[in-house]
């Protein structure tokens, strides 16, 4: 749009502006204004008002704002875990021990599921049929490992007495089993003599210490009872008992 300024000079010579068109064009520019002004006699009370989304203007919604129902952690999670730490094994009668030997003492114990009695002795028990053959007293070859690890921890016990007791099932005559205990026992007291120069005292109990049951429930034979009650027991005791 241009404007168009008209000059007109002045009888006295002075020269004055004034504005012509430039009315006109204002008057123009307000006409063309997309807006009006609508008179109305009616009341607003009877006029139907409604409410309705401006074109081109951004889109609103309410949600409800999520909260908790319950506390939880802000950050990472955590927990408290006992710390991981090495196992350690208690070792019965620790003081007599030198202390070189605690730590293979304790694996010692672990491996032979060494166990303190009432009486505070240890006890070692070694199933017979690692030890023997079917109604053999003749150790196999293939029980000196774990004549040689009882024997490492007889060691560690250096003044205490020894009493090695063989134990049988509950088939046969009191009578036999005595006897083949007995013999188990001395064969297991002579091993272990060999290996750390100390004398054992043996004793064949047969099948009057059982440690578990020799017949199921419905009085059928228990072979898995029976095989845990084929053992020889080597008690370490305590130094000067009953003296």
């Amino acid at each position: 749009m241009q404007m168009r300024w008209l000059t007109h000079r002045h009888p006295c010579g002075h020269r004055w502006l004034c504005v012509a068109i430039g009315v006109y064009l204002l008057a123009s520019s307000t006409l063309a204004a997309p807006y009006s002004v609508v008179r109305s006699q009616r009341s607003l009370a009877q006029t139907s008002t409604s409410l309705t989304e401006a074109r081109h203007s951004p889109q609103t919604q309410l949600h409800l704002k999520e909260t908790p129902s319950e506390l939880t952690p802000s950050g990472p999670g955590t927990s408290l875990q006992p710390q991981a730490s090495p196992s350690t094994t208690l070792v019965p009668r620790e003081a007599e021990v030198p202390p070189a030997k605690l730590v293979r003492t304790r694996e010692l114990i672990v491996e032979l599921k060494a166990a303190p009695t009432p009486q505070n002795a240890i006890s070692i028990d070694l199933p017979a049929d690692v030890l023997f053959d079917f109604d053999k007293a003749d150790l196999r070859p293939d029980a000196d490992s774990s004549l040689g690890k009882a024997a490492e921890l007889v060691q560690s016990y250096a003044t205490a007495p020894l009493t090695v007791r063989g134990h049988t099932d509950g088939k046969g005559s009191d009578e036999y089993n005595d006897a083949l205990s007995k013999r188990r026992a001395g064969a297991v007291a002579q091993a272990l003599e060999t290996r750390t120069g100390r004398t054992a005292r043996t004793e064949g109990l047969g099948k009057r210490e059982p440690v578990a049951s020799n017949t199921s429930p419905d009085g059928q034979d228990n072979p898995q009872g029976r095989q845990l009650n084929r053992r020889v027991q080597i008690l370490i005791g305590v130094p000067n008992a009953g003296r």
